[in-house]
This record gives structure tokens, C-alpha cells and sequence, in this order.
């Protein structure tokens, strides 16, 4: 089953062990690249045009959890800081 890939507002959490950063990620990926050969036979993959792409799985680097991964909403920016100003506004 594949799993859904982070967005601008969500991202990855083990349920195991908590871990946001590490994983393995594991994906199938469809593409048409531009290949130029020099005179002497060398390949450069000068553009690359992604067609389609699948995560496979998703393995926690900490624990090595597998399928164990869901996807959680991103903190807002800020709201650290605006939690922070209001804890010091209630103590004052």
C-alpha cells in the first residue's frame, strides 16, 4: 500500500517511537530524462522530467519500524512563540 507523501502542512511520525527526521523511504519513480553523450561516449543526464512517483514504504530509521509511519500536521510557524508570550502573560 503506498504511502502518502508529506505536504506543506504535514509530515511524517513514527507511532512507535515518535521519530519526525530519520527514515528509509523506499519509492518507485517513472522518468524521461535527456541524456547527452560527449564524443567519447560519457552520458550527462542533463533533464530530468518526472512522469510519476510512488512511496513503497516508509521505515523509521530509529527503531525500524515498519509501516508504522502516519502522516501529522507541521507546527504552525510561530506557535511556539505565541504559546511562550501567552504562558508569560498569565504569570505576570
Amino acid at each position: 500500500m503506498p504511502v502518502p507523501l508529506p505536504t506543506a502542512t504535514t509530515r511524517w511520525r513514527c507511532t512507535l517511537c515518535g521519530n519526525l527526521t530519520r527514515f528509509d523511504v523506499t519509492r518507485s519513480t517513472k522518468v524521461v530524462e535527456y541524456v547527452h553523450l560527449d564524443l567519447a561516449g560519457e552520458a550527462k543526464v542533463e533533464e530530468t522530467e518526472v512522469l510519476s512517483e510512488t512511496v513503497e514504504s516508509v521505515r523509521c530509521r530509529w527503531c525500524n519500524a515498519a509501516d508504522q509511519v502516519e502522516l501529522v500536521d507541521r507546527p504552525h510557524p510561530g506557535a511556539e512563540a505565541g504559546a511562550e508570550a501567552e504562558a508569560d502573560s498569565t504569570q505576570g
